[in-house]
């Protein structure tokens, strides 16, 4: 660059004029040398600069500013070429090292990345408390605070070409400015008027008076912003500017336009351009510090870019990078850092189970006890091929010396419980008690009243503990556990609180885990227990979730239905057609079949959702249904009266049973045909499928109605030829429709993770779902896996990471991931 710019200087700029395209010349230099390398970040600066002073040089320019522009360029020009300043010392030549932030003071230091977030540069204290409302609290947390979209401010466009409703970026001169107060309302004004060579726009800055003081005529900007009408319609464009930036070659001239810029999260009173002039601070200071956690040879196989190119190009991207893999997240950047997360997250998982299975079991379990054969003899069916096949994965575990952590997995109606129960039985057979806990009273109640006749035919005595219930009858029951009078404890998390104890407890079964919040073994472990652990789940779960919340268990899957099972057909009804709803219910009724009327109910307007299940069943019961005997049942009645009003259902006394969400799980009345779902929009695609799964239990056909109340006729869920959900239809409604195309739960479940994402499908305290910075579980399943793979191998290899290669690796582990996994301390 450096020639032509010199020829067109020499003789006092006499040659100027036969010099042609220096604009585009100049900035196809820049492009070509940023996108073949990458630069420290004060040198990309100094060549975008560059650039930036011929962008409009042929454009209408008088020879004065061009004449000066040439001047600035060959200063730049001597200064890149010149390269950082050297001290020469007696016998070396010592490059200056630049000064740096530190909290300290005296002879300063750069703070660590593991330092607080405040002693970056420019943060301090009272910015630091804004950037802990966005989850960052380190500088290294900084760093992995990703762009979350990317506008490309890079292209200017001539003021002529701007057209109405784009969006656009532009480079000229103020020639006018204009500040006037609107009298009706307390409102300031700044009229900006920006020339180039093609014409002339008005930028319009509401209430912000003190920008009369920067944009004053005669100044260099370029502005960014979308073009808008003015007062004369088309003829008269304008630009409401989101940016701008007043060209004077200080090093942050190209910051937050003339390039791709990325867009941050913001909270009230920190934006996403301080964040872009802090990061670049970070990045100028940390950035080519950065340790690489990932093993060479891992990078070489997958094609990773080192951690500080990926760091500074995902939130710096060079010019000509494809915006719409940027803003999906999907750059050779973007994978790096993603597949780093999940790589870090899948070893320590994996060293987790490890350190289980290194465990010794204070007790055996033998395969052979006489109360197995006993309970094959009295189950009146027999187990399923895939039950089987779990059972045998089960009973392998338990008979080890080392301890069980396994998730059975199968859908709504696919028999977990009666694997469970034998499992139970195997371990209290050999001499152990036992727990199953469930996520609500109501299901614990449902699998005491299920089990307890079969439990007590092989000779085991089965206890019900929950939070409620009299005071009496609970210390019993506490003195049995105790004791080792009673063998199962059936309950919720009440089982496992500080003033429950054991004789001697060998397994404990977690129904549906996910309503508890990450499995408390930890309390389990205080108590000083070490006790087989068989996890089981309703809501079949996608691998990419499985493998990230259960990534230290093994897995089961029963995927089989017992013989005799018919799909339940499901209907989406509008209000409109709520009398042909009841028609079904009441053809259902006259056959003798039971039904269920589900209503919603949610914390947010709990007492409002409650309200309206006990006016459905009074109307139901007073205008529709007047001969049938109706049954009410809500989370808030007391435990004996929930306990009657099921046992009523079952026995048939009760012929509907209007509810809510407590029968979600678990509830098994063969008798039961149809549900009717009111206002099933406002349920998730997995909780419809789980209600769904109450009905369908017996030989006859079932029927589930969802009951949609805002869905106008000609807006119902649109399937696609294939089956699928229309893009452009709402959440809502794709959950909706892919219920009704669908009766798989592992098919749904990933449907439900796509429409939703991970985050909100789970959440995150919920599940205890980890957060990730840079990886997304459906975008990147596919990472997923290779990190699983590679985090496998390593840890097969070098079980300790003790090699040296693997030091980077287990320390970035420990940093990123301890605090949240407990690492070390429960699986």
């Amino acid at each position: 660059m450096a020639r032509p710019i010199e020829f067109a200087c020499r003789d006092a700029c006499a040659h100027l004029s036969t010099v042609k395209n220096l604009d585009r010349f100049v900035s196809e230099q820049v492009i070509g040398e940023l996108g073949a390398r990458l630069h420290p970040r004060a040198l990309e600066v100094d060549l975008l600069s560059l650039r930036n002073l011929f962008v409009d040089f042929h454009a209408g320019l008088t020879p004065a500013e061009q004449q000066h522009r040439l001047m600035q360029a060959l200063q730049l020009l001597r200064r890149l070429q010149e390269g950082p300043p050297v001290i020469h010392a007696p016998g070396r030549t010592l490059k200056v090292r630049e000064p740096v932030y530190s909290p300290t003071g005296n002879n300063p230091e750069r703070p660590p990345l593991d330092a607080p977030i405040q002693f970056a540069k420019g943060v301090g204290p009272k910015r630091a408390l804004l950037l802990k409302r966005l989850g960052i609290q380190t500088i290294e947390e900084a760093l992995w605070t990703l762009p979350w979209r990317y506008e490309d401010r890079s292209n200017i466009t001539p003021i002529a070409k701007l057209v109405l409703g784009t969006t656009a970026c532009i480079c000229g001169v103020i020639t006018r400015t204009e500040a006037t107060r609107a009298r009706s309302r307390r409102l300031s004004i700044l009229d900006v008027a920006v020339q180039d060579a093609t014409g002339t726009v008005h930028a319009v800055f509401f209430n912000q008076p003190y920008l009369e003081e920067v944009l004053k005529e005669g100044t260099r900007v370029m502005m960014a912003g979308r073009v808008v009408a003015g007062r004369r319609g088309w003829m008269d464009l304008r630009l409401e500017p989101a940016q701008f930036e007043v060209l004077s070659g200080q090093d942050d001239e190209l910051l937050h336009v003339g390039r791709i810029v990325p867009i941050y999260h913001e909270t009230k009173g920190w934006t996403s351009c301080q964040m872009r002039m802090v990061m670049q601070g970070l990045l100028a200071g940390h950035g080519a510090e950065m340790e690489e956690a990932l093993p060479l040879s891992i990078r070489a196989r997958h094609r990773l870019p080192p951690i500080g190119e990926a760091i500074q190009q995902v939130h710096f991207p060079l010019p000509q990078t494809d915006l719409a893999a940027l803003d999906r997240g999907v750059t050779a950047a973007h994978r790096r850092l993603a597949f780093e997360e999940l790589f870090l997250l899948q070893t320590a998982m994996v060293l987790r189970q490890q350190q289980v299975k290194q465990e010794d079991k204070p007790f055996r379990f033998s395969p052979h006890v006489p109360q197995l054969k006993h309970l094959s003899q009295i189950l009146p069916f027999a187990l399923t091929a895939a039950q089987e096949r779990v059972w045998r994965e089960i009973q392998a575990d338990m008979a080890t010396s080392r301890p069980m952590n396994r998730l059975v997995q199968g859908d709504v109606g696919s028999g977990k419980t009666v694997v469970a129960l034998h499992a139970l039985v195997m371990a209290c057979g050999s001499g152990c008690q036992t727990a199953l806990m469930a996520p609500t009273e109501i299901l614990a109640e449902q699998h005491y009243l299920n089990l307890r006749p079969l439990l007590d035919a092989v000779g085991l005595k089965a206890v019900l503990l929950t939070s409620g219930g009299k005071a009496k009858d609970r210390q019993a029951v506490l003195a049995q556990l105790a004791s080792g009078e009673a063998q199962v404890a059936i309950g919720t998390h009440a089982l496992i609180q500080k003033q429950v104890t054991f004789a001697q407890l060998g397994l404990v079964v977690v129904d549906e885990q996910h309503k508890f919040g990450v499995l408390q073994r930890k309390t389990l472990f205080d108590k000083g227990y070490r006790p087989d652990v068989l996890v089981m789940t309703a809501t079949p779960i996608p691998r990419t979730l499985a493998m990230t919340v259960y990534g230290d268990l093994d897995v089961s899957v029963i995927d089989m239905l017992p013989p005799g099972r018919k799909p339940v057909r499901t209907l989406l009804y509008s209000e409109g057609q709520r009398q042909k709803t009841w028609r079904l219910v009441g053809d259902e009724l006259k056959a003798g079949r039971q039904v269920y009327i589900v209503y919603p109910l949610v914390e947010e307007s709990e007492k409002i959702d409650l309200k309206a299940a006990t006016q459905g069943a009074e109307q139901l019961q007073r205008e529709v249904f007047p001969q049938a005997q109706i049954g009410l049942l809500h989370g808030k009645m007391p435990s004996a009266e929930k306990e009657r009003t099921m046992a009523a259902f079952k026995a048939g006394t009760i012929q509907m049973l209007v509810a809510t969400t407590v029968i979600e799980v678990g509830v098994d009345v063969p008798n039961a045909t149809i549900m009717v779902i009111e206002h099933a929009e406002r349920f998730g695609l997995a909780q419809l499928h789980q209600l769904r799964g109450r009905v369908g239990r017996g030989a006859h056909q079932s029927l589930c109605i969802l009951m949609a109340s805002y869905f106008p006729r000609e807006s119902r869920p649109k399937v696609s030829a294939e089956g699928k959900p229309e893009a452009n239809a709402s959440n809502a409604q794709q959950r909706l429709a892919a219920l009704v195309q669908s009766h798989d739960g592992f098919v749904i479940a990933e449907e439900d993770l796509r429409i939703r994402g991970p985050g909100e499908l789970l959440g995150l305290r919920q599940w205890g779902l980890p957060e990730f910075r840079a990886a997304n579980l459906v975008r990147d399943a596919q990472l997923l896996e290779l990190a699983r793979q590679e985090a496998l191998a390593m840890v097969t290899q070098d079980p300790g990471l003790a090699l040296p290669q693997h030091q980077a690796v287990k320390a970035a582990m420990c940093r990123r991931w301890n605090g949240k996994l407990s690492l070390g301390d429960v699986s």
